[in-house]
């Protein structure tokens, strides 16, 4: 009987264990997948074509500068065409262990505004992406699993799912989990499904082109981001992308985006 309760015992045991290293091992291939995209300081010249079902079109040509100062990414995004759109601008503080800090300016308003949690899972200027999609998900808000593994367009990739750990995580981001094809080789992610707060397929990301930028990172010149509830696709395409530049932080300031 003792044997039996024994072996009861280290099988149970052994169970628990398995499932915290299959747990670990998930978060450890999403903070991977991040880390292998993360470039501290850039400078990008990019398009983003925003196309709804009918066929229609809209163009927006952008530019965006990072620096790392302390702990701190700092995110200077502003449109540079067409001429509605011209001077907007995005500004983010991305912190490792809190929420963002977002501003936005409005040349029409001529004011810059804090954008709160429950707006950072909205639209970004019209298009498929969010104004979350636009910093890095904060790694410590989810719960990571595992699903398995799947071939996509010829690779093997490791199917992670990432749920925010509460409603208000959630919201903020604008999905309640999503499922993230991450190749085993590289650790690059080519698709992440976006389910909303129903647990409905809500949006579709489809990351490509990547290029080598330094020994450890790459960057994906071609993202798109389709929206399977209104058949709207939005294409980001990078057109110019320098690393190795420093800025003033002061460049980085609500009152600078004017």
């Amino acid at each position: 009987m003792k044997r039996t309760v024994f072996m009861s015992m280290t099988t149970l045991g052994l169970l628990f264990f398995s499932c915290g290293l299959f747990a670990q091992s998930a978060e450890q291939i999403r903070k991977k997948a991040a880390d292998v995209v993360d470039l501290s300081s850039m400078t990008m010249d990019f398009t983003i074509n925003i196309r709804d079902g009918k066929g229609s079109e809209r163009v927006r040509q952008l530019t965006m500068i990072t620096g790392r100062f302390n702990d701190v990414t700092k995110t200077l995004i502003r449109f540079t065409a067409p001429s509605d759109v011209k001077g907007t601008a995005l500004l983010i503080f991305d912190y490792e262990e809190k929420e963002d800090d977002m501003w936005i300016y409005m040349p029409a308003l001529k004011k810059v505004r804090r954008i709160i949690s429950s707006e950072k899972g909205k639209s970004f200027m019209g298009s498929e992406f969010t104004n979350a999609d636009m910093s890095k998900p904060n790694h410590a808000d989810f719960h990571y699993e595992l699903k398995g593994s799947e071939t996509y367009e010829g690779r093997e990739c490791w199917i992670v799912q990432a749920e925010g750990k509460d409603q208000a995580i959630k919201k903020a981001n604008g999905y309640s989990r999503s499922v993230n094809y991450i190749d085993k080789e590289t650790y690059l992610c080519y698709k992440t499904e976006y389910y909303d707060s129903s647990d409905n397929l809500h949006r579709v990301m489809i990351a490509s082109d990547f290029k080598k930028i330094t020994a450890t990172s790459y960057f994906a010149y071609h993202t798109s981001m389709e929206n399977v509830k209104n058949g709207r696709i939005s294409e980001m395409v990078v057109n110019n992308l320098e690393t190795g530049k420093k800025y003033r932080e002061d460049l980085f300031s609500p009152n600078a985006l004017q």
